[in-house]
């Protein structure tokens, strides 16, 4: 995979390496399409739509979704599936609260809708704090998945988004690329 526009620099990050988005691009071109489809929810779509919307079609948001979890992981982590506990936070005490991999989620993020909890108990085989922040930093399509679902119920998880810091570094030409990508064979 080639990639232009889904290289740009996101705030003092750099720009994510090609092993980060060619995942990215191959869980996208996997994911299931209800991810993406409209919902009542205040969500991560009605949180960028200025910067990134309209809306045209299933393949748009996913691909826009893709943007938003490009520029996301890069103020989380820089792209760093292992990332750990945010140092700065004092809240991170707990398993439950101590956020783990790229997107920096923590499992009391769990409380934000059952199919997160049905997700992480499928794939993890267990709710426990431990079990959820290494599977965040070792199962990268979980990672990728629990984030996609959890931005489409909340936007007040993930700081950079609920403060709108990521919207200056959306990239619609990005957004136009990783529809490409997802197009290629």
């Amino acid at each position: 995979m080639t990639f232009q526009a889904t290289k740009q620099q996101v705030f003092n990050r750099g720009v994510p390496p090609n092993s980060f988005l060619s995942e990215l691009v191959a869980w996208g071109r996997t994911a299931p399409d209800d991810i993406f489809a409209p919902n009542p929810n205040t969500d991560i779509y009605s949180s960028v739509v200025e910067v990134l919307g309209p809306w045209q079609d299933i393949r748009h948001r996913k691909a826009a979704m893709l943007e938003v979890m490009r520029v996301l992981a890069g103020f989380e982590s820089s792209w760093n599936w292992d990332a750990g506990v945010d140092t700065t936070n004092p809240t991170s005490t707990t398993p439950d609260t101590i956020e783990a991999g790229a997107w920096q989620v923590s499992a009391n993020s769990m409380a934000f809708g059952q199919e997160l909890k049905d997700l992480v108990s499928r794939e993890v085989g267990s709710l426990d704090g431990n079990d959820f922040q290494r599977a965040m930093k070792q199962d990268h399509q979980l990672a990728m998945e629990y984030i996609a679902r959890l931005l489409r119920r909340t936007v007040n998880h993930n700081g950079p988004v609920k403060r709108h810091e990521i919207d200056p570094w959306l990239r619609r030409d990005a957004v136009t690329e990783f529809q490409a990508l997802l197009d290629a064979p």
